[in-house]
């Protein structure tokens, strides 16, 4: 339930006028009927962009340490750090140069992407980027793109470097080919005939991986072993494209029995999208639920196959997102509604998509001459999600969404070996700072009561994530901490001028929580 509220704050006082009055919404004390089998692990997970994973991870001379710093912060919230798919568009693109002296070499043909090299080789070296994340697992994307002859001496070639950068325990799984349902439309140039269809597509799927395997049985014959060995497939774009993912499936793509995950993509929406917005697109529920309900509708479709399902690569706007939206704090709470909602639908993991200078992109990792090292908003949300998440590898964590009336406004909570532990709560109501905003401003709030069920004490703790507006893109912090990179390389420092180790007291099993229009609060119960 929801109270309407205003906040007024000034840098000494908090003043709180409330109206209207509805019932508590009922909390079960164990695992209800409609949260989701457990997440795995990880479930906070990176995609990145094969061209740009130098960039993110560095080399052996040159560890990029901001990087591991963020993906530190979250492995220490749940239990293990976040996987990393190395892959998108450039891995069908890429083409390996033996005598390549740095990583990567690409070209940029703007009439197909200003975003990403469209022509591009890697060298040896870019493997080194595997060695410089302690403790971090990942999936390699080989080109299934280019299915001409150079394609096929890249794979010979580069499958042995990858097994040999990989191996004691940091594969996480291959990946052949990214998004092939669009390699006969792609606006970036088809590289597949109209003709292009599933049973082809499957045909060639099943002869690059049985390649991969001799490779490996070759070079790494260790990561043959059933334990180290499988893929993400079939890293389809969507639901609705040129191809189908349950006919792949039906034409036996997984008759090797090696496919671990079923890996789809997703994106709400456009960059450049008429009518794409803030409010009406991103911090939306009805938008989230709307984006998610083709993929949860084709993890039904396959559910027979026993095989977790999980978002390969997933952001807010294809096309690398949109300034102003992407990259706003909006962006942040679109995050952890869209995360929290699809671990509530039995999506098990999801691997949030990035690149150099890409508006979506959780942090820079490098400066260039169009964007500044940093961390962005949409790490913040990242780290909400991990905290409601807790160390997924010490127990089982469910999530449970708990209906709201709005569209703005969105709440779960988060079941441990089948008990309550914390409840989200997201105010997505739009209030942007620069326009609205000023030292002394008025900033609507808005109350939400929970009955609990008994024993579980006299109060909560709450942890909150919270900026100036919906369109701030700094000054953002969670429970107190900025995980900013001028501050400390991305470590979290707790900042003096932030309100943290709130409390607040249940009354007669009802606890209430006031949220701020574009904020969220993490309620823990035990």
């Amino acid at each position: 339930m929801r109270f309407l509220s205003i906040l007024i704050l000034s840098s000494h006082a908090t003043t709180i006028l409330a109206s209207g009055c509805s019932e508590p919404i009922a909390i079960s004390n164990n695992l209800p009927a409609n949260a989701s089998a457990p997440v795995l692990e990880a479930f906070v997970s990176f995609s990145i962009e094969l061209a740009f994973f130098p960039d993110f991870a560095g080399n052996l001379s040159a560890p990029n340490v901001f990087s591991n710093n963020l993906l530190n912060n979250l492995g220490n919230l749940t239990g293990t750090k976040p996987y990393i798919r190395v892959g998108g568009n450039t891995q069908d693109y890429a083409l390996y140069n033996a005598s390549l002296s740095v990583a990567t070499n690409g070209t940029y043909n703007l009439s197909r992407s200003a975003d990403y090299p469209t022509t591009l080789f890697i060298g040896p070296s870019f493997f080194e980027s595997y060695a410089t994340w302690p403790n971090t697992l990942f999936s390699h994307g080989f080109n299934l793109g280019n299915n001409q002859s150079i394609g096929q001496q890249t794979l010979l070639a580069t499958v042995p470097l990858a097994c040999k950068a990989l191996e004691n325990g940091k594969l996480y799984n291959w990946e052949l080919g990214n998004e092939p349902d669009l390699y006969s439309t792609s606006s970036q140039g088809p590289v597949r005939l109209s003709t292009w269809n599933e049973s082809l597509y499957v045909n060639e799927w099943l002869n690059g991986t049985r390649t991969i395997k001799g490779l490996l049985a070759a070079a790494c014959p260790n990561m043959t072993a059933p334990e180290n060995y499988g893929y993400l497939a079939p890293s389809f774009a969507g639901t609705n494209n040129h191809l189908n993912a349950v006919v792949t499936w039906h034409d036996d793509l997984d008759a090797d029995k090696d496919i671990r995950l079923i890996s789809s993509h997703n994106y709400i929406g456009g960059a450049t999208q008429p009518g794409v917005t803030l409010q009406g697109t991103l911090m939306n529920h009805s938008s989230t639920v709307a984006s998610i309900a083709p993929q949860l509708n084709e993890s039904r479709l396959l559910a027979n196959y026993s095989i977790p399902f999980i978002l390969g690569e997933t952001n807010s706007l294809y096309n690398e997102g949109a300034p102003g939206l992407s990259n706003a704090f909006g962006a942040a709470l679109w995050g952890i509604d869209f995360n929290l909602w699809c671990a509530s639908q039995g999506i098990r993991r999801t691997h949030m998509h990035m690149g150099t200078d890409y508006r979506y992109a959780s942090w820079q990792p490098i400066n260039t001459n169009k964007t500044t090292i940093g961390t962005k908003p949409p790490y913040y949300g990242n780290i909400a999600v991990a905290a409601m998440m807790g160390n997924i590898t010490a127990a089982n964590v469910s999530i449970s969404n708990i209906p709201q009336s709005s569209i703005y406004d969105a709440s779960y909570a988060t079941y441990v070996n089948d008990k309550l532990a914390r409840i989200a709560v997201i105010n997505m109501r739009e209030y942007n700072y620069t326009t609205n905003g000023s030292a002394l401003s008025i900033r609507p709030s808005s109350s939400y009561s929970f009955s609990l069920p008994g024993g579980y004490g006299s109060h909560v703790t709450v942890q909150r994530l919270i900026a100036n507006g919906s369109d701030a893109i700094s000054g953002i912090t969670f429970d107190g901490y900025s995980y900013n990179y001028e501050l400390n390389h991305g470590k979290p420092v707790l900042l003096k001028n932030v309100t943290r180790g709130e409390t607040l007291g249940i009354w007669g099993d009802v606890v209430t929580v006031d949220v701020p229009d574009s904020s969220a609060a993490i309620l823990n119960i035990i």
